[in-house]
């Protein structure tokens, strides 16, 4: 499907709506074409032959004329922007439910502006096409083609020294659309650039702030401005190229008339009222030529918005749904990675990792930065899919189970902790909306979380600010690990989950884990011994692989790497 039919599928819903729009305007153009005709009988008839009886009933037929230009305007923009406003709906929805089922690696490859210049800048090229663009343009094409009949049924002559102009006026307009195409291509690319570095930067004014690199976004951002401005200049010196020559082109229609008309009024070719006649047509004729090159730049940024548009949502999620998906409601949580390596981008993540997790065991996951624990727990979740072996929950492959089961029954508290703006009740309960009040306290006590919440001005109503600003990095994590345990899943992973709350509360939390996980199977990926140290099992990683298995007590014996970390941690002991 290529782009163009892409986007009339949405607008076929509304094509007689927009078929009725073009019948108001064709009505609007043949009451406007009337004016001049009447105008000419006034001068030839009321004027010159002094038939005065026929001028008030010619007076209030020009009223009625403008009363009925005026509702259809009216009503033909009401549906060509009612029918712009369904598409950009259905678009924007259709779009936007697409991003939400792409994988994690679609947006590391695509920045966050870039997907927000698609929903915006270009959505409402769109709807100015639609609202605007397509019945302008079939106005005037009307206008254009009606009032150059009505000259030759003037005057043949002076018609034909008038179409001379035509041939003139085309092929300005070819090179122009020609022309100018690649250079709105341009703009697009520099806005969605400009619009992906001002998103990232308000997102992390904080960190420029502790740095104090105001002076260095502001440069950065400078050049990023000047690309978008040079991109947009670049597009004005195209059509600054060609408006003049078509503005040259409608005068020289204005002095054709005023020469040739002239003299023919003069030779009694022509009556004076066909004069005016002719007149009252040029601007139908005329308006087209001016503003030709102003309508070629709004479907070029509109075609181009399209493609970009469609570009976005033609891009297939690497992760693949299955086609006869094993429904699961409910997981046991017995966990089996078998043979399983993962590479990306041509580097080796994982190496042949092999283990087997019993329902309701603790898995703890230690290991160097970047040793790939956190990768681990992406392959269980199948954020994405591994590149060789199996990962199988309850002895099926991840990637036979539907995967709103297979998440449904995993709760996650990640690494880098997401809060939306909402109330900290809404938040902790994302993943079961429709949970009851105690719930929600009751997941939050589990997580500690239900005494700093309770000293907010709003206890759990409150709105917390965009990711969570306003509330420490243990409180964030606290509230991250209630809306995990909320879900009260089959498989439940903490990543990192504890690293910035102190020993005391990551006691207490422990503690409540251990009341769960004979139902629940636990992961917990951490630095830090305490957090794992009471775990069935610990995984040591380096380097995509496994190094050291076995219990606290078994990997100290073992004396290796996560014994050293173990007298670095605790080091009287």
């Amino acid at each position: 499907m290529t782009p163009m039919k892409w986007f009339y599928s949405f607008l076929r819903q509304y094509r007689w709506r927009m078929f009725f729009g073009m019948v108001l305007v064709t009505v609007l153009v043949a009451a406007a074409l009337s004016s001049p005709y009447i105008s000419k009988i006034i001068v030839d008839d009321v004027i010159t032959g002094e038939k005065y009886d026929l001028l008030m009933p010619l007076i209030f037929v020009l009223i009625a004329l403008v009363i009925v230009q005026g509702v259809c305007r009216v009503g033909s923009q009401m549906l060509f922007e009612t029918s712009s406003q369904g598409v950009l709906f259905q678009m924007r929805d259709k779009v936007y439910r697409k991003l939400l089922r792409e994988d994690f690696a679609f947006y590391n490859k695509n920045r966050t502006g870039d997907l927000m210049s698609r929903q915006t800048g270009d959505m409402d090229a769109i709807r100015h096409f639609i609202a605007y663009v397509i019945y302008i343009i079939y106005e005037n094409v009307l206008y254009f083609i009606l009032a150059l009949v009505m000259i030759f049924r003037f005057n043949i002559w002076l018609a034909l020294s008038m179409v001379i102009i035509l041939p003139l006026a085309a092929a300005t307009t070819y090179w122009q659309a020609k022309s100018v195409r690649p250079a709105f291509k341009k703009v697009r690319e520099a806005f969605s650039s400009l619009n992906a570095f001002v998103q990232e930067n308000i997102s992390g004014n904080r960190v420029v702030k502790a740095f104090a690199k105001e002076e260095y976004e502001i440069e950065k951002f400078s050049v990023e401005n000047d690309k978008y401005r040079n991109a947009e200049l670049g597009a004005a010196k195209i059509w600054k190229r060609f408006v003049p020559i078509f503005e040259l082109l409608s005068n020289m229609l204005n002095i054709l008339l005023m020469l040739v008309g002239g003299v023919m009024v003069i030779g009694q070719q022509m009556t004076l009222g066909d004069l005016v006649a002719v007149n009252g047509y040029l601007w139908m004729l005329t308006s087209p030529l001016r503003m030709a090159g102003w309508w070629i730049n709004d479907v070029q940024r509109f075609t181009t918005s399209v493609e970009k548009i469609y570009d976005t949502y033609l891009a297939e999620p690497d992760i693949k749904k299955p086609k006869n998906p094993v429904a699961c409601k409910k997981l046991m949580g017995n966990i089996t990675f078998r043979n399983v390596s993962y590479c990306a981008e041509g580097e080796d993540i994982l190496q042949d990792i092999n283990f087997e997790v019993k329902q309701g065991q603790t898995i703890g996951m230690i290991g160097t930065t970047g040793a790939g624990k956190s990768t681990v727990m992406n392959l269980l979740c199948r954020f994405f899919d591994v590149t060789e072996g199996e990962v199988l929950v309850d002895g099926i492959n991840v990637k036979d189970l539907d995967m709103h089961d297979l998440r449904g029954n995993i709760g996650i508290a990640m690494q880098d902790v997401f809060l939306f703006s909402d109330t900290i009740e809404g938040n902790i309960a994302y993943g079961v909306p429709d949970c009851s009040f105690e719930r929600v306290e009751k997941a939050a006590k589990m997580a500690d979380a239900d005494s700093f919440i309770q000293e907010l001005p709003e206890g759990y109503d409150t709105i917390v600010g965009e990711r969570g600003v306003g509330l420490s990095g243990g409180q964030k994590q606290r509230i991250s690990l209630a809306r995990a345990l909320l879900k009260e899943p089959s498989i439940l992973i903490l990543d990192d989950t504890t690293s910035a709350v102190d020993m005391e509360t990551e006691s207490y939390i422990q503690k409540q884990l251990a009341n769960i996980n004979h139902t629940c199977t636990i992961f917990i990926i951490a630095y830090r011994i305490s957090s794992i140290m009471n775990a069935d099992q610990i995984f040591v990683l380096d380097r995509g692989k496994i190094i050291e298995r076995g219990t606290h007590r078994e990997l100290l014996e073992k004396n290796g790497y996560y014994a050293t970390v173990y007298h670095h941690q605790f080091p009287k002991q």
